[in-house]
């Protein structure tokens, strides 16, 4: 392809990659609201990391925004299967940003906390030093470096963090499950994050890709994470609160009682200033999201229930 021009923030096809899964869904949804053109590919639908298919998809669709939402997300399976994870969080970005610097599209890549140590003391602003201490974490951090380094001007990573939805299988839906089964529920109180709804942080993609084509965005890191932070064992009553149930049902414990293969980040908050430089406000209070997004979340839970979907 010859290199092109992007289009207006209001013109122009949006390829959304990884589009089957939870944020994908949102953001496919919060893009016809406002009004875009959009495709959706699933991973069946495309392989980010076979360069020809990309190419093929970019032909077929030329699209001016590309979100990645596409990713190896099993945290625990990368440690043993690191190569693989790197497949599709490090060189299907770079194969998606080689194919955007060559069309003139814009790319927004979906990142993650992980590529931060997780012993921070105050909220890890944009520009914060990155530490992985998983395989999860190097993976999503080698694809951050192959869309900035790759595209310098139209790349930009967007971290995100403890994500739920009505999409799919997520932190929120399980804790609703498990009130209805168990007495009472012992959960981490020594990591900290901000739980994201992706319905704000669809919304928040879409705003940035219009500025991105506006040329009002910054190209670069922004922090896609709710306001303010709370414990895993703080979330969990908030969200039996919301089911009507006894928060006192819910016991802080430590992570020890949970080893895994691999290390979660005991501090997840992540800094917000960067979404100034683009004109756009960062995503509200974690609470007052949940509290907007329960309905949706409880429902989809409670159908998946009845059909055994």
């Amino acid at each position: 392809m010859s290199t092109g021009t992007p289009a207006s923030g209001t013109a122009g096809t949006w390829l959304v990659t990884g589009a089957g899964g939870m944020l994908g869904q949102d953001l496919l949804a919060r893009l016809a609201a406002a009004g875009r053109t959009a495709v959706g590919l699933d991973r069946a639908a495309l392989d980010i990391t076979d360069p020809a298919a990309v190419r093929a998809a970019f032909t077929a669709h030329a699209p001016a925004v590309v979100v990645n939402c596409a990713a190896w997300t099993a945290v625990d399976d990368a440690e043993a299967k690191e190569d693989d994870a790197l497949a599709v969080n490090g060189t299907g970005p770079r194969v998606l940003a080689e194919e955007c610097r060559a069309s003139g599209a814009v790319l927004l890549q979906v990142s993650t906390d992980y590529v931060f140590a997780g012993d921070a003391e105050s909220p890890y602003p944009e520009d914060a030093p990155t530490a992985p201490r998983s395989a999860y974490g190097r993976t999503k951090l080698a694809g951050e470096r192959a869309v900035l380094d790759t595209l310098p001007e139209r790349g930009y990573v967007v971290r995100t963090a403890w994500l739920y939805g009505a999409g799919g299988p997520n932190f929120v839906r399980t804790m609703i499950k498990l009130e209805g089964v168990k007495e009472t529920l012992d959960v981490v109180d020594d990591q900290r994050g901000q739980p994201t709804w992706t319905g704000d942080l669809a919304d928040r993609l879409v705003r940035l890709g219009a500025a991105a084509l506006d040329g009002t965005a910054p190209a670069g890191v922004y922090h896609g994470t709710s306001g303010g932070g709370t414990s895993w064992f703080g979330f969990t009553q908030e969200i039996f609160r919301l089911l009507g149930a006894d928060p006192a049902r819910v016991r802080p414990t430590t992570s020890e009682a949970f080893v895994r293969p691999a290390p979660r980040p005991a501090y997840s908050i992540l800094g917000h200033d960067r979404w100034k430089s683009a004109g756009i406000e960062p995503i509200r209070d974690w609470s007052e999201a949940l509290a907007e997004a329960f309905p949706s979340v409880l429902k989809a839970e409670r159908q998946t229930g009845v059909t055994g979907r």
